[in-house]
């Protein structure tokens, strides 16, 4: 978020100067459009703090550097009053900090959570972080978060501001974190789920990128062969009036038909996946998306035990035992990582507990999400009580069974990849052999 700062006269004549942060200029003109209307103030300027590049010159050498500010004058000033010469000061057209990948959040809340269990505080934590992080953008993350923790803003005001960059659940169990009895436990807790998280998604990407390769390369060296290389030879025989193997004369049809129609052939390969892309891309895609594959063999029971898995962990850190804890199954089902399990958790088994006054585990049961070993955990669990130790117990089970699922998953999309390189490989040999046992007539 930007930062802004507003002058405006009170209707009494006082001067008020305020700093408020915004997404864009736009949206903090119409946040201090509202504010006057409220209060009853006159709004007189609006700045958008930027950062300057300046040189200065201090006992006869050149020094440039950076700095934010809200406007160039005020830059100046605090240069002269620090006893340097300005030279020049100039503004950013163009202020690219760049991102912040998920490495640097993970490792991020990873120390945090480590070093809380040191006994350091937060603050302490924090200093050491920013001077230790090389990424410019999360310096500045960093920084904001140190700065609105020493004004005394709420947990849910300094992290919500951060929502790109931590995502929406690290956000909320952060500022859970700050008004926590137990800092540490949901940091650790916190990080234990990014940390999952991008190692499944890592894990995903290596086990769909190198087959979709191998899969997109044999596609192209058969279209190479067909298109290109096989016509050279069989043309041959055609010039000689020589009548082709039925096999050599579909394969030469098919080779022109590429030929002829490639451009509504690439269309109608990618067109297909583009819609797809775009139709996942929208909340009813997405939920379509998510309900059906659970239901994929073998993926899909990775997949919906590895959401499952999410949720407990995430239940077992916020969940209290007190008996109110809707918002902690709310919070859970938005960090699972499923849409459509999400809104059945929602729509079913919260909506049963607040309107219909069900228990938690009538209420689960009837959602249809849950496998039968995660319902018999956490009945125990409710029947022991001891819930809360269940669904960890029952994270932790999932989390070892997913890891090894997982390499199920490889060895199978590994079988039927081999097996699409077997069939192309003895097309292409029997096509090939095929030619060249044609004899002149």
């Amino acid at each position: 978020m930007a930062s802004f700062r507003f002058r405006a006269v009170s209707n009494a004549g006082k001067q008020i100067v305020g700093e408020f942060e915004a997404d864009s200029k736009k949206a903090a003109q119409a946040l201090l459009d509202k504010q006057s209307r409220q209060k009853g103030f006159r709004v007189q300027s609006l700045e958008q703090r930027a950062v300057y590049q300046y040189k200065v010159i201090k006992e006869g050498k050149v020094l440039s550097g950076s700095q934010e500010a809200y406007s160039k004058e005020e830059l100046e000033k605090a240069l002269l009053k620090l006893g340097y010469q300005v030279k020049s000061i100039q503004k950013n057209i163009i202020n690219f900090t760049g991102g912040v990948p998920m490495t640097e959040v993970v490792n991020f809340i990873r120390l945090s959570a480590d070093l809380l269990k040191q006994k350091m505080t937060f603050d302490e934590i924090l200093n050491l972080l920013y001077e230790d992080t090389a990424n410019k953008a999360m310096k500045d993350v960093i920084k904001a978060i140190q700065k609105d923790l020493k004004d005394g803003k709420e947990g849910v005001e300094v992290y919500s501001k951060h929502e790109k960059v931590f995502g929406k659940f690290a956000c909320y169990m952060l500022a859970v974190a700050s008004t926590s009895g137990n800092m540490a436990l949901v940091f650790e807790s916190t990080a234990k789920f990014l940390e999952r998280d991008a190692q499944f998604k890592k894990n995903m990407r290596q086990t769909l990128m190198m087959p979709a390769i191998t899969v997109l390369a044999v596609i192209g060296v058969v279209i190479f062969y067909v298109g290109y290389i096989f016509p050279a030879t069989a043309e041959l025989f055609v010039k000689m009036n020589i009548t082709l193997p039925p096999m050599t004369a579909a394969t030469l049809d098919l080779s022109y038909f590429l030929r002829d129609w490639w451009w509504a052939i690439l269309v109608a390969f990618i067109a297909p996946i583009a819609s797809m892309a775009w139709y996942f891309s929208t909340p009813g895609g997405a939920l379509f998306k998510d309900r059906y594959i659970i239901k994929i063999p073998v993926i899909g029971d990775l997949l919906q035990k590895t959401s499952i898995e999410i949720f407990s962990r995430v239940f077992y850190t916020l969940y209290s035992g007190s008996g109110q804890n809707v918002e902690v199954i709310k919070v859970a089902a938005e960090a699972c990582r499923n849409t459509y399990m999400e809104k059945r958790i929602k729509e079913i088994a919260i909506k049963g507990m607040l309107n219909d006054g069900k228990g938690l585990m009538e209420s689960l049961e009837a959602c249809g999400v849950f496998t039968q070993t995660a319902l018999s955990r956490f009945r125990l669990g409710a029947e022991s009580g001891t819930l809360r130790d269940n669904a960890r117990q029952l994270a932790e089970y999932y989390e070892v069974q997913t890891t090894y699922k997982m390499q199920t998953v490889i060895d199978v999309i590994n079988l039927f990849v081999n097996l699409f390189i077997m069939i192309a490989l003895i097309g292409i040999t029997i096509v090939s052999s095929e030619t060249a046992i044609i004899k002149p007539g």
